[in-house]
């Protein structure tokens, strides 16, 4: 047999099994369009991008799905949607939305015809590719983006392609109270309907938290606070009741106490869900060196829940500005933190029961740094900067929102008997989500024997009384040495 016929032979059989499996898939594109097939012996679904005036088969993706009507999973999510119809926030003639696409076969063979998600390969990018106002039900059983997705923005999806008095459901694992109300301040544009415990699918997951919002039929939902006061409800109150204690005692060797306090520090990142926050902010408020805080303290023991944290070093002092300015994910803000916009004397006071002589002889171990609105003050040998003062309760009213977390240490050298009210005065406080404090009292001298120091003319009692005045307000805050 010649070798250009059994080549011609091949080559026609070959062309046959393409044409075979072209007609078969033609065949099936013609019965699923852009939806599930439900036929029982089949678990092929087919997804395409829509348009956004209609949906339009583009660049579409097949997704084999396994046999998902025999799974507890279905039976699990069957039951859910059943009762949502049974309540009336789903109807067959509801256009429905879920990421997942195992759970538009379940809304289908429902009745829910109107059922759509998203390949993993459409939902690349923040927005959804249907027309505004286009769903009466969207459904999320988890909550879990690529970090490529900005939070905000996938929200803004939701709230754009959700119709007014449309339903939103969210289902969380954890029950704390901060995640739920990490939720409401994220869907913004939502009035709550309920929240409920039910079963969980598996013994992995025997609890669920059902969270049911509805679209305000006003877009502009969003609440605006009329005063400063933050709201103190019962679980802020528990949460601060779980910290540790305020060390009630002045303490002989406070460097020695905070190193004994520390292995007691009740993080609030290890007691709730900070899944729900658009953006996560750690901001050192006299941050000196990398080292001093940021680099031996928060990226090392503050517990981050896998989120990236947006770093800011606020710092008045020159000498730190060049080593914070080369940290790769910091953010220095080269300046005071002060009560308003204003140029102050910057000081840097080295011990002043000392000698200059002795200072000189030490100069490469810079001392604390503090500012003064007044050029000169009483028992001061150092040296003095002009700096400029920014308002810091104004600057985190316009970088942040209420549902963001925001942690903040802050040492300020004394400053923070003017700051704290000030963020009290302003509301800013409220932006707060947890505090790390250094309150400045006139401690005991090393170098003298029953002699305080003059640099500070507050006590310990004041300052103990700061620290547990913020807590009654709801911050959930922490002494720091």
């Amino acid at each position: 047999m010649k070798p250009s016929f059994v080549k011609n032979i091949f080559l026609r059989l070959l062309i046959f099994f393409i044409f075979l499996f072209l007609l078969r898939f033609a065949y099936i594109i013609s019965f699923n369009r852009d939806f599930c097939n439900h036929s029982s012996s089949s678990n092929f679904c087919f997804f395409s991008k829509t348009s956004s005036s209609s949906l339009q088969r583009q660049s579409s993706q097949i997704t084999f799905l396994p046999n998902f009507r025999g799974s507890t999973e279905y039976d699990f999510y069957s039951k859910i949607f059943q009762d949502f119809i049974f309540h009336g926030f789903l109807s067959p003639n509801s256009s429905s939305f879920s990421l997942s696409s195992s759970h538009v076969i379940a809304l289908k063979d429902l009745g829910i015809n109107q059922s759509f998600s998203l390949s993993s390969g459409i939902i690349s990018a923040s927005n959804l590719p249907f027309s505004d106002q286009f769903f009466d039900f969207m459904f999320f059983h988890k909550f879990d983006l690529p970090s490529s997705i900005p939070v905000l923005g996938f929200v803004g999806e939701i709230g754009r392609t959700l119709k007014p008095s449309g339903v939103l459901v969210i289902h969380i694992e954890t029950k704390d109270f901060y995640a739920f109300r990490s939720v409401l301040k994220l869907f913004d544009f939502c009035n709550f309907v309920e929240a409920r415990d039910i079963p969980g699918p598996s013994p992995s997951i025997p609890s669920i938290r059902q969270i049911i919002l509805k679209k305000s039929r006003n877009s502009m939902n969003k609440i605006h606070r009329e005063d400063n006061e933050c709201s103190v409800s019962g679980y802020k109150i528990q949460l601060i009741k779980n910290l540790e204690p305020l060390i009630e005692k002045e303490p002989l060797k406070p460097w020695s106490t905070l190193k004994r306090n520390l292995k007691n520090v009740k993080y609030l990142s290890s007691m709730v869900d900070i899944s729900f926050k658009p953006r996560y902010a750690y901001i050192d408020v006299g941050a000196r060196s990398y080292g001093s805080s940021i680099g031996s303290w928060f990226n090392e023991r503050y517990p981050k829940q896998n989120k990236t944290f947006e770093v800011f070093a606020i710092e008045a002092d020159k000498s730190f500005h060049r080593e914070l300015q080369a940290k790769k994910g910091v953010k220095l803000l080269p300046y005071a933190a002060w009560v308003r916009n204003e140029t102050l004397f910057f000081e840097i006071n080295r011990e002043p029961t000392k000698t200059i002589e002795v200072n000189k002889r030490n100069r490469g171990n810079r001392g604390m740094g503090r500012i003064q609105p007044v050029q000169s003050s009483i028992n001061f040998e150092g040296n003095v900067d002009k700096i400029r003062g920014f308002d810091f309760a104004e600057w985190l009213k316009g970088e942040f929102e209420e549902r963001d977390f925001v942690v903040v240490k802050m040492d300020v050298e004394g400053t923070e008997f003017q700051l704290i009210p000030r963020l009290i005065e302003t509301g800013a406080i409220c932006l707060i989500d947890e505090m790390f404090l250094e309150c400045h009292y006139n401690r005991w001298q090393k170098c003298c024997p029953g002699i305080r120091s003059p640099k500070y003319d507050k006590t310990y009692d004041q300052c103990l009384n700061l620290l547990s005045s913020l807590r009654k307000r709801g911050l959930l805050v922490h002494q720091w040495w």
